[in-house]
């Protein structure tokens, strides 16, 4: 069986691939988005406040307005776990558990997924109070008193998530002060001075303990005296890993973070493979970065088909 053959076939179904997608059609390039699943990790925001255009727009709407923006284009959506790419000549074979797929350039917009808290104790009680995501399991903490680790302004914003749901919530910070963005630090200082926030700075959780479920957190200083922070809930918000191994297996260049380096036109270090949004060394990620780069990404694949022989 001979297979399907495109121009562009763009792996991850996030902002940035529906972004990279769209374009690609738009420029009237045989295009393939496929991915697992639609939206990636914005879907688990809350609330978007940072995207041109929109005051405040929730993850999983914003995700949608680019899906079906970009399906307003001639370009074909594929729902399926990559498996293997792999370059034979000019032409890339992309595998997935169903088929075999043909194409002249691959525009990887992979994202990332999150960093576990490497700690006795995170992997056993995952479900039972660790969790990722206060936008998914925040209202299972009604009432409750919670914990995030981490400084960044993703931590920052599942903290003020939780006020909505927790009686209270703990920041804990390995560094001197956590450091998000300065419109979330003021939310979050004032919601330190009505007691809904606390922040533990200068701390790390060195285990997390419980019988069924987690009960508290073992420190690696005393919180008022105690060695314990007892607390029901524990979000960990610590950073996020690339899925570059697609890339890796390739000969793509990666940073020591795992990332895939790019240029401003989203070139690669190999022919006929570009890369943009959180998978890649750009340092700053953000929807709207990657969506931009996902563009970029595709006005540059553009080019090097209209220069290049077209794989057949």
């Amino acid at each position: 069986m001979k297979p399907e053959i495109y121009e562009v076939i763009v792996i991850g179904m996030g902002v940035t691939g529906f972004a990279a997608g769209m374009y690609a059609g738009r420029l009237g390039l045989k295009t393939l988005v496929i991915g697992e699943f639609e939206g990636g990790t914005i879907n688990y925001a809350h609330d978007v406040e940072n995207y041109p255009g929109f005051d405040s727009i929730s993850g999983a709407n914003l995700a949608a307005k680019i899906e079906k923006h970009a399906k307003e284009y001639d370009i074909k959506i594929l729902k399926a776990r990559v498996e293997k790419v792999e370059k034979r000549g000019n032409c890339f074979f992309v595998t997935t558990d169903s088929k075999v797929l043909q194409t002249s350039t691959i525009i990887f917009a992979t994202g990332s997924e999150w960093r576990k808290l490497e700690v006795q104790g995170s992997k056993e009680f995952e479900g039972r109070g660790v969790t990722y995501c206060a936008l998914c399991d925040g209202p299972l903490f009604k009432g409750k008193t919670v914990a995030v680790v981490g400084g960044s302004d993703s931590a920052a914003k599942e903290a003020l998530l939780l006020t909505e749901y927790a009686k209270k919530v703990f920041i804990i910070y390995r560094r001197d002060k956590i450091h998000p963005e300065p419109a979330t630090l003021k939310q979050v200082e004032e919601k330190v001075k009505k007691g809904k926030i606390e922040i533990i700075n200068n701390t790390n959780i060195i285990e997390i303990k419980g019988k069924n479920k987690l009960e508290s957190l073992k420190l690696d200083k005393p919180y008022k005296k105690k060695p314990e922070l007892k607390v029901d809930g524990l979000f960990v918000a610590i950073g996020q890993i690339p899925q570059s191994l697609l890339a890796k297996n390739l000969n793509v260049r990666l940073n020591d973070r795992g990332e895939i380096m790019i240029n401003k036109k989203s070139e690669t270090s190999v022919d006929g493979i570009f890369a943009a949004g959180d998978v890649t060394d750009m340092p700053f990620k953000q929807a709207v970065i990657g969506v931009s780069g996902g563009v970029v990404a595709s006005h540059t694949a553009y080019e090097y088909i209209r220069k290049t022989r077209v794989c057949e």
